[in-house]
């Protein structure tokens, strides 16, 4: 099969163990992102398969009614709404999803919230500069971490951080407050109490029409002027410029952010990066080599299987 592979941006996937995979197919890639609807039909016109890394390049119905060619889109990682499965379905190209562990993105918040509790990057910045410590850091044990969301990564956050003696603060819906109950982690009495009596908030929520937004002005507003926020999800669970004001305001005051409205953010084209009280990194959360063999094995899997007619892992 004729294999597009877009947004691959540091060139990693033909090094990948499973790249292998795809050893019997004519397959090109792609190391950066492209949103205009001409653009993406001139990258994907002959493609017959297309594997999507995460949402990076959506994939809706004027671009598919432009690539007559295209028989399968394998996903790696759950399939979101940045494909349109109607529009596939219509046009009979199969779509086929995987996941990964969510370790690695479970990592990455715990990096994130001791990075931003013992002011490292200011503190690495400023032995650079040829000076010595500057800040006093503080420690995660006793600290309450308020986890929105106890999903599969939302618990790895739960266990982690009960590791590093943190007091575990669980908020969701009325599943995952019953869930968190049975693995023995305090729950909130509400949403108000969540946000003002956490010392550090984890969201792990997934994004969808009914956690978009789900964040909102008025519950940062009820955050301690030195708590942490800390997104590894996705930007839109939070109101839109609510955090940019909140940090601006001190409540919270500090954030630690992954995720972007809009990616990948070039020239600094952000004003989140602008703020002295935010550390921002670029969406590394699922950006790692062993998550990577598995999200992208699981694919490569797929095509196999969709060449073969077993069609595993079939969505639509």
């Amino acid at each position: 099969m004729k294999i597009v592979i877009p947004d691959d941006y540091q060139d990693c996937v033909r090094r990948l163990n499973c790249f292998n995979k795809l050893q019997h197919h004519d397959v090109v890639i792609f190391n950066d992102t492209v949103s205009d609807l001409d653009a993406k039909v001139e990258r994907f016109k002959d493609a017959e398969a297309i594997v999507l890394t995460r949402e990076r390049t959506v994939i809706d119905r004027s671009l598919i009614e432009r690539l007559p060619n295209l028989r399968l889109i394998s996903q790696t990682g759950k399939i979101a709404p940045h494909v349109d499965l109607d529009a596939c379905k219509e046009r009979g190209i199969v779509v086929m999803d995987g996941r990964g562990s969510g370790g690695a993105t479970a990592e990455m918040a715990l990096l994130l919230i001791l990075a931003s509790l013992r002011n490292i990057v200011p503190e690495v910045n400023r032995l650079q500069s040829g000076k010595w410590q500057g800040t006093l850091g503080r420690q995660l044990s006793g600290k309450v971490l308020g986890v929105y969301g106890f999903g599969r990564i939302g618990q790895q956050v739960c266990h982690i951080g009960k590791a590093f003696g943190a007091h575990i603060l669980v908020w969701g819906r009325d599943s995952s407050l019953a869930r968190a109950k049975e693995l023995g982690f305090d729950v909130a009495t509400s949403k108000e109490n969540f946000f003002s009596a956490s010392d550090i908030i984890s969201l792990q929520l997934r994004l969808n029409a009914e956690t978009t937004g789900v964040v909102t002005a008025a519950d940062l507003a009820l955050m301690k002027s030195d708590a942490i926020l800390v997104n590894t999800s996705r930007a839109e669970l939070i109101e839109r410029g609510a955090l940019y004001t909140g940090l601006k305001l001190g409540h919270p005051g500090y954030a630690a952010i992954d995720v972007y409205e809009s990616e990948p953010i070039l020239n600094a084209a952000d004003p989140l990066l602008q703020l002295p009280n935010c550390l921002c990194t670029p969406h590394l959360g699922f950006v790692e080599k062993d998550n990577y063999e598995a999200y992208f094995g699981i694919a490569f899997d797929n095509i196999n299987s969709f060449v073969d007619g077993t069609m595993q892992n079939r969505v639509v």
